[in-house]
């Protein structure tokens, strides 16, 4: 069977930094505003969130080695994305550095999970209804398990984590590359594979 090939792509860049606020979706979006002022244009590009490790301090998280950003864009992009290489992004208050681009092909896996869909609000049946909805239109046949739900951002961002199981390749590959909900540059409703039901109630 041919390989199949994404026409997105993950580009990851090592974080140099020391610590970053817990709340940081909408002033790391603006950053890559500013440094690649295409992403804006690019409706189904997306930034995964950033895994950062609990302090002492309840407003910051640390930065550590094995922190990535990560920008899900069009192929055709990859190159444009690797000028962030380099580059400070400051962070309420907080600076980081971008390291070496590295890309990540999207690979379809029978079972998907995103760590934050957003929602309307915290009611999980119309949550559910939502979802199926928008399979139904993208022609996926998937099985929905809703995980943990979640307020960020000072509760600007409401959603829960989700897990699709059940998927055929081409679907698979489908919602690696469409996502799912709004706020993609706010690390919602991008999806990767995954191994284990137990992810879902992961915070995001």
């Amino acid at each position: 069977m041919a390989a199949m090939v994404a026409d997105m792509i993950d580009v990851a860049f090592a974080l140099e930094g020391e610590a970053l606020p817990r709340e940081h979706r909408y002033e790391l979006a603006g950053a890559l505003q500013e440094a690649l002022p295409w992403l804006g244009s690019e409706a189904r590009a997306g930034v995964h969130r950033l895994k950062l490790v609990a302090s002492g301090d309840g407003a910051d998280a640390l930065v550590s080695p094995r922190t990535r950003l990560t920008l899900r864009v069009p192929r055709g992009r990859a190159d444009a994305a690797d000028a962030l290489t380099g580059a400070e992004l400051s962070l309420g208050g907080r600076r980081v550095r971008a390291g070496r681009a590295r890309r990540r092909e999207l690979l379809p896996h029978g079972t998907l999970y995103a760590p934050l869909v957003a929602a309307d609000g915290p009611d999980e049946a119309q949550f559910l209804a939502a979802v199926q909805l928008a399979l139904e239109a993208l022609g996926v046949r998937a099985q929905p398990v809703c995980g943990r739900w979640q307020s960020a951002e000072g509760g600007r961002l409401v959603g829960c984590s989700l897990m699709l199981s059940g998927l055929e390749r081409d679907q698979s590959l489908l919602l690696l590359q469409q996502g799912l909900g709004p706020h993609r540059r706010l690390g919602c409703g991008l999806f990767i594979p995954h191994r284990s039901a137990a992810a879902v109630g992961t915070p995001a």
